[in-house]
């Protein structure tokens, strides 16, 4: 029990210092958060879409649940998509959360398909 808790906070630990990394990136390149967050949250579907698709026990702990769970931002979505509502860009805001949930579940997709048909 304590191994899985360790994969799993070993994963999240490393994958909380890879968004915060990219959120460094995109603000030195002058990216919008929003952009910004869209963006992690895409390369962190396609990531456990791969990693769903090839792992199992200790490397789907570390990977999926820690790695993942700890590079998405699901918590920064929220907060951003209620900021636009909130600020009267309701339009922009539902858009906003609209591609976020599409774009996501396909980026998940598609890395399941390049896992069975690439790598596996």
């Amino acid at each position: 029990m304590l191994h899985n808790f360790l994969l799993v906070g070993i994963g999240g630990a490393l994958g909380s210092m890879a968004r915060y990394g990219l959120s460094l990136l995109s603000s030195h390149l002058v990216i919008s958060s929003e952009i910004a967050t869209m963006t992690t949250n895409a390369l962190g579907s396609l990531l456990i879409g791969i990693v769903i698709a090839l792992s199992k026990g200790d490397w789907h702990l570390l990977l999926a649940v820690g790695f993942c769970g700890g590079f998405t931002t699901f918590s920064t979505f929220s907060a951003q998509a209620l900021q636009l509502l909130q600020s009267g860009h309701r339009l922009l805001g539902i858009i906003y959360i609209l591609c976020s949930v599409v774009v996501c579940i396909i980026m998940t997709y598609i890395g399941i398909l390049i896992a069975d048909k690439y790598i596996k």
